[in-house]
């Protein structure tokens, strides 16, 4: 990520998440991308520039705490409008308007850069959207493979790669963690029963491992002490030598999900994190252990999947009488 079109000011904001709060270089970038948007759209109507007058062509270098100073909750919410109504998805011009969680992304980081510039450095007295609240999202329960699918999934591994993906497949759905928390294992975060794990934040966490899921990992180690790569510290590698990618995971997860005869546009590695957390969910695990495992900061992130496999709904169900009515 280059900042050569960054005013300071939002340099230093970007400083501050990378080194003091530790932020991924994902997110930082992400920061600096919404709020690129954000400030080219203030200065584009401060300029009174033509409305269709593309953001990229518009310089904010000079933007300095005097323009931010002068920056209202009124404004916020004409770039929300933009962005809802107006802002083009770049896949055709009747196309227009991005969704509601981009929508909200792009506040939470104006949220997050105005808490900055009041709260941590004190450059501004007011902070214009400390109340503005989120858009609307809708709440759509994760999907997930059931457990005859999960074994289906399994039992499609083959190839030359086999035992690596076999193990890929056996981490996400008997250990729940993010794709990017695979691709950042090394051998050394591999325990006898448990993995180490470094999720958002570069926050640390122990997950332990199923029975099958260190036997996958085991009979893979065998394979993968006989491999050089770039980065001998890395776990998994891909076939060019190097650690391999998050790209890389992805295609194999749809790769073996296509071999298995599942549908890949509704399932993906992120899917079998949701299949991991709804399957400990109904064997009993209760939501505040899945959310340890999980990583999640918050536990009401963990519960909708609670919404998925809930036995007393299923009991309430049954204990309707017309459930008992023959035809």
């Amino acid at each position: 990520m280059t900042t050569n079109d960054c005013p300071q000011i939002l340099r230093e904001f970007l400083s501050y998440h990378e080194t003091i709060k530790g932020q991924s270089p994902k997110t930082v970038s992400e920061y600096y991308l919404d709020l690129r948007m954000f400030l080219r759209f203030m200065k584009l109507m401060r300029l009174e520039l033509p409305y269709d007058t593309p953001l990229d062509s518009i310089s904010i270098k000079d933007v300095d705490l005097e323009f931010l100073r002068n920056i209202h909750v009124t404004d916020v919410y004409d770039f929300l409008s933009y962005l809802a109504n107006d802002r083009t998805t770049g896949e055709s011009p009747s196309d227009s308007g991005i969704g509601a969680a981009a929508r909200a992304r792009k506040l939470s980081a104006i949220k997050s850069f105005f808490k900055y510039l009041t709260v941590r450095t004190k450059q501004l007295e007011e902070n214009p959207v400390q109340d503005l609240e989120f858009p609307k999202l809708r709440k759509a329960l994760p999907k997930y493979l059931t457990l005859e699918e999960s074994s289906r999934l399994l039992q499609s591994v083959a190839g030359p790669n086999a035992k690596r993906d076999y193990a890929i497949l056996m981490i996400f759905l008997s250990c729940g963690i993010r794709r990017s928390e695979l691709v950042g294992l090394n051998i050394t975060d591999i325990y006898e029963d448990r993995i180490r794990v470094v999720g958002k934040g570069n926050k640390e966490r122990i997950v332990y491992m199923g029975s099958n899921c260190k036997q996958a990992i085991d009979d893979y180690l065998i394979e993968r002490n006989k491999i050089e790569l770039t980065d001998n510290r890395a776990l998994f590698g891909s076939r060019n030598g190097n650690r391999i990618s998050v790209t890389a995971v992805h295609r194999l997860v749809k790769k073996h999900l296509l071999d298995a005869g599942l549908d890949a546009t509704q399932f993906s590695a992120h899917k079998l994190r949701h299949t991991a957390a709804t399957l400990m969910l109904s064997g009993g695990v209760d939501v505040k252990t899945v959310q340890e495992v999980l990583g999640h900061e918050h536990l009401n992130t963990t519960e909708i999947y609670t919404h998925i496999e809930n036995t007393e709904l299923k009991i309430a169900a049954e204990a309707n009488p017309i459930s008992k009515l023959s035809k």
